[in-house]
């Protein structure tokens, strides 16, 4: 019988790669919806964290992915 063998070592990378988000911001995106914030609150739980259901958790929920998601900087550096 064999002894098992090492797995292979992780791919190194000498340099980031580039953000792909904020994305910019658009006048409307029929891919942020409900059912997006429903779906990440779930992945929350499948994760082991408390399931957001209180009205003011999925609305600070649903800010901060938007935040992720689009690029929210104002004309002059400010921050919405």
């Amino acid at each position: 019988m064999s002894a098992p063998t090492a797995a292979a070592p992780a791919e190194v990378r000498t340099a980031p790669l580039p953000r792909v988000y904020p994305l910019p911001r658009p006048a409307a995106d029929d891919r942020f919806t409900y059912g997006l914030l429903i779906d990440l609150a779930d992945l929350l739980a499948v994760h082991g964290y408390p399931q957001p259901t209180a009205g003011a958790d999925l609305v600070e929920l649903q800010q901060a992915l938007f935040r992720f998601l689009y690029d929210t900087t104002a004309p002059g550096g400010d921050r919405r």
